[in-house]
Formats: C-alpha cells, sequence, structure tokens
C-alpha cells in the first residue's frame, strides 16, 4: 500500500522512554485517499506521540467496503511491509517478478531493503469486497541497505488460549513469535504480530514479555482489557490501545458477541526514524536521495512485473528539513 497523504516535519524534541505500562486508547483516524481509488482508509499508527510500537511504525486498515483497488508501482525502502487480508483478495506484483495473490490467512511479506517497488490490485474489473490490515516494520541499521525480498506463507501457526468461559480464544501468529510458536516470516528484529480471536462471553488471559512494549488494536466487535488499576478499557475496531512495557499478561474479556484484536509487539526499537511517504530512513537527506532516485526513473526501484509506464508519482518535499520521530508518551 502506497501512502497518498505525506506527513509534514516533526518538530525535534528530547524523546520521552516507555519504562512501564500504559493504558492510552488512541482514535484511528481516518485518511483521505480519493481520486480514482476512493477508499476508505483508517490509520492507527503513526501516531503523533507514539511513532512506533516495537519495530511497528505503520498499520492502515482498508474496509470493510466493496471497491475496485488499483495502487499503481510504487517505492519503498528501509522498512518491511507485512499485508493481512480479512476479506478479499489482493494481487501483489513487484520489481523482483513476483506475481501472487493474497487471500485470507495467507501473509504476504516484503523486505523493501536499499528500495523496491510494487502494486497491488483488487481482483475482477469492478468493486468487490475488500478488507485489509497493511502494516509496515522499520528495518535496523544491519538489514535497511541490503537487498530487496519477498515471501508469502499460507501455513501460520495457530496457539489456542484456554478461557474462563465459553470456548478458547485463537492465536495466528503472523509475524515474529508469540509464546511458544513463532512465524516462519523473516523478520529482523525481536517482534509479534497476532491476530487474536476471542468467541463470546470469554476471559482470556494473553501472555506479554514484560521486555517488549505491546499494543492492541481492534478488528471486529468489542472487548473489555484490564489495561489499568483504573478499570476496564473497552477496545473496538476504531482504537488502538497502546500497553507499554513491564506487562507480563493482559487480561481481555468479550460479552455477547465474539471479538477479533491485532497484537503488535516487540524490543523497543533502538534508533529514532525519519518516515514520510513511502520511506523509512534516518536523515533528511535519506529521503531526499530515495524520492529523486524513484521520480528519475532510477534502477535503484527496478520495474514492477506486467506494467508499463504507469506509476504513482512522489508528492512534493516540505518546505522544511525532516526530522526524527520521537515518542513523547
Amino acid at each position: 500500500m502506497t501512502r497518498l497523504d505525506a506527513d509534514s516535519a516533526v518538530a525535534a524534541e528530547s524523546p520521552v522512554a516507555c519504562e512501564g505500562p500504559r493504558a492510552l486508547l488512541l482514535e484511528m483516524r481516518e485518511v483521505p485517499l480519493g481520486g480514482v481509488r476512493g477508499m476508505e482508509v483508517h490509520r492507527a499508527l503513526p501516531q503523533r506521540d507514539l511513532p512506533l510500537v516495537g519495530a511497528w511504525c505503520f498499520l492502515d486498515r482498508f474496509g470493510p467496503q466493496d471497491t475496485l483497488m488499483r495502487v499503481e508501482p510504487h517505492p519503498h525502502i528501509g522498512l518491511q511491509t507485512v499485508t493481512w487480508p480479512l476479506v478479499g483478495e489482493v494481487r501483489h506484483r513487484d520489481s523482483l517478478g513476483s506475481d501472487v495473490l493474497v487471500q485470507r490467512g495467507a501473509l504476504n511479506i516484503m523486505t523493501s531493503g536499499v528500495g523496491i517497488a510494487h502494486s497491488e490490485y483488487s481482483v475482477g474489473d469492478g468493486p468487490a469486497p475488500l478488507d485489509a490490515l497493511q502494516l509496515w516494520v522499520a528495518l535496523p541499521e544491519s538489514r535497511r541497505h541490503g537487498d530487496p525480498s519477498f515471501e508469502r506463507h499460507d501455513d501460520l501457526p495457530i496457539v489456542t488460549l484456554p478461557s474462563d468461559g465459553g470456548r478458547p480464544a485463537e492465536v495466528a501468529v503472523v509475524v515474529g513469535s508469540f509464546g511458544d510458536a513463532t512465524s516462519p516470516a523473516t523478520m529482523y528484529t525481536p517482534i509479534v504480530g497476532a491476530e487474536i480471536f476471542l468467541p463470546a462471553g470469554a476471559r482470556v488471559t494473553v501472555p506479554l514479555a514484560p521486555e517488549w512494549e505491546y499494543a492492541l488494536a481492534g478488528v471486529d466487535g468489542e472487548v473489555e482489557v484490564a489495561a489499568s488499576d483504573e478499570g476496564m478499557t473497552t477496545l473496538d475496531r476504531s482504537h488502538l490501545l497502546y500497553l507499554g512495557r513491564g506487562r507480563e499478561e493482559v487480561v481481555v474479556t468479550t460479552a455477547d458477541d465474539e471479538a477479533t484484536l491485532f497484537l503488535l509487539g516487540g524490543e523497543p526499537f533502538d534508533d529514532e526514524i525519519v518516515m514520510w511517504w513511502n520511506f523509512v530512513g534516518r536523515s533528511h537527506d535519506e529521503i531526499v536521495e530515495a524520492r529523486e532516485a524513484w521520480e528519475s526513473g532510477s534502477a535503484r526501484f527496478g520495474h514492477v512485473v506486467g506494467h508499463g509506464d504507469e506509476r504513482i508519482p512522489a508528492p512534493p518535499l516540505p518546505a522544511v528539513k525532516l526530522t526524527r520521530r520521537r515518542r513523547r508518551i
């Protein structure tokens, strides 16, 4: 997924370290992506005060909706894209020659390294049901200058969590590690991304690693989360609940309806990032260089298989210097 919006520069200031649990309910904001696509998109990450959760730096939900998705070739640097379909199919094509259909239960993960380009289309010539999560993971210094790669995984581990009432919860480990299970996807920082399905009337304890930080994103339904001593926090599909770090577990409860959550977590990222459009770097100059390479048709990003000259042009840079994103909560 490309970003048709581009953030302005973020003012430099002293970062705030997260040294303990939090219970911060953050609203997902609607992102105006109009034009031919006219897709409904809601963004959970980045937040103004929370640029990263572990190495997770971006989370969009596009759908549920009937739409004709046509995301033309566009570039990425310094990140991994994690596409997790909920409804419908997405055709992924990239400059490595990949051409695959991604469906419910399958993971599509692309590592940009120094540079890659790709496109994403829904299937068919007209509007069709589509709902998916699009996530980005910031690459560490040791990998962000490397070669691009692409992986698809259809067989992901499932973890069962016992419930105090009703049927147990099921956790699909999309990337990274959860409990004793590890996804086959190649990742470059200690991380987890997992879909948690909770049946109606469940009370489930979700195990966490105290040295990691976490957030829960609502996908479907509504849950109560025992996130603080002040009482339960209601989490629905329009919010992200930042849990901070220092927790060994969190208790989640459903009422009369089932619910689905997405767990984001990982070791706090060891660097601050400059993130603009589809690029994750460490400096203003890196972003400028990548933008110029894309606009000039440089071989850095290659050519997306099955496409001609169509591409998404880079937006103009802001008039001020881009600075690193720093946590303020």
